[in-house]
């Protein structure tokens, strides 16, 4: 069962926080993303397509929102393993929650594991345009009651 409540989207993000903690360079945390990234469960080709794909990114990421307001869950791929780990790091925090619990919850992990000064620019785009798409998703949910 998930968590809708906003005090499962912060506890997911102190998790986060606290596992990137044990790694003492960024070399090692950008292995720990690609091993994340890679344990993201299967994304059927089918689903690979124009209208769930994220704008924004340099690599290719597709996002596809099940549920409804009180639930939303997400699947999401990318063709970029860095790009992957960012992805089940936002699935964390966001998919299994309600859609207001998406709209009120910032994205903190960003900043405390120190990925907003150790990303790319482009990758840093991108990370945030799939953090707008996941809001975006809730809102439609939330306006559809």
């Amino acid at each position: 069962m998930n968590d809708t409540s906003p005090q499962g989207a912060a506890a997911a993000q102190t998790e986060i926080a606290e596992e990137f903690a044990f790694f003492g360079d960024w070399t090692e945390r950008y292995q720990y993303l690609i091993d994340l990234g890679r344990q993201l469960p299967e994304f059927p080709d089918a689903l690979k397509r124009e209208e769930f794909k994220v704008h924004g990114c340099q690599s290719q990421v597709w996002l596809v929102p099940e549920g409804d307001a009180q639930c939303l869950t997400f699947k999401a791929i990318s063709d970029s393993s860095i790009v992957s780990g960012l992805i089940a790091l936002m699935l964390r925090v966001y998919s299994g929650r309600s859609a207001q619990t998406i709209l009120d919850t910032e994205p903190t992990f960003v900043s405390d594991i120190g990925l907003a000064k150790h990303l790319s620019p482009t990758r840093s785009n991108g990370l945030l345009a799939m953090l707008k798409t996941v809001k975006t998703y809730a809102a439609q949910a939330l306006a559809k009651g």
